[in-house]
């Protein structure tokens, strides 16, 4: 039996108008994309697979094109498809943050950010700009490292943030292992720049650290 044939109420594009796309489950979401399962499978059943092949959704928005296009019923197509809904999301992120005050919406700022980091390969060191308001005026990924760190260089910050004009920061990257707990370089780095953008009134307003399940604000740890 197919999606089709299913109770109107039990179909997943209809549940979504009907409930809203948080009445979805992960597998539900995925089958709106895939649209068409397989032979014998319906697009449900492929999605299920997926998710524990994968281990999860950000395991799938995150795999190459070629572990992506290794399973059956998968391919460019659809791979396109995933990446330019997580892309999009991003986006959307981006723009809300950039209307908001980024202090006050600090849940905001963290969800772009863990958006953005989470899954690289990498370590990730990046900076988001703020203006007076604390709106954020721009973002930019300045180092990238191996799996266990990146160089960071305070020099290059503060010529950044002078190329931004920025009245505030907030620095942020990523722990490929997965764990966000700050390391010892990480709080000295966060020393360091902090010496090098006093000299030129630029205060930074946070640093966070993302994992794979949680993100670490220096701020809220008294860190900074």
């Amino acid at each position: 039996m197919g999606i089709k044939d299913w109770p109107v109420s039990e179909r997943p594009r209809e549940k979504l108008l009907a409930g809203g796309p948080s009445s979805l489950s992960d597998a539900e979401l995925l089958a709106v994309f895939l649209r068409t399962g397989t032979r014998g499978q319906t697009a449900i059943d492929v999605a299920r697979r997926l998710l524990l092949d994968f281990g999860g959704l950000s395991s799938i928005l995150a795999a190459s094109l070629e572990q992506f296009c290794q399973h059956q019923g998968l391919g460019p197509g659809k791979y396109v498809q995933f990446q330019a809904v997580l892309e999009l999301a991003r986006r959307y992120m981006g723009e809300r943050l950039a209307e908001a005050d980024a202090l006050t919406n600090s849940d905001l700022t963290r969800d772009y950010l863990r958006a953005r980091l989470r899954d690289y390969p990498h370590e990730v060191f990046a900076c988001l700009y703020l203006n007076n308001q604390h709106q954020v005026t721009g973002m930019e990924e300045l180092f990238t490292g191996t799996i266990d760190g990146a160089a960071v260089y305070p020099r290059e910050v503060v010529k950044r943030c002078l190329h931004h004009n920025a009245a505030a920061v907030i620095f942020a990257h990523n722990h490929p292992s997965g764990l966000a707990e700050p390391s010892q370089a990480d709080i000295s780095i966060t020393r360091r720049l902090t010496t090098a953008l006093n000299t030129i009134d630029v205060r930074v307003l946070d640093h966070v650290v993302v994992g794979k399940a949680e993100v670490v604000s220096f701020a809220e740890r008294g860190l900074l």
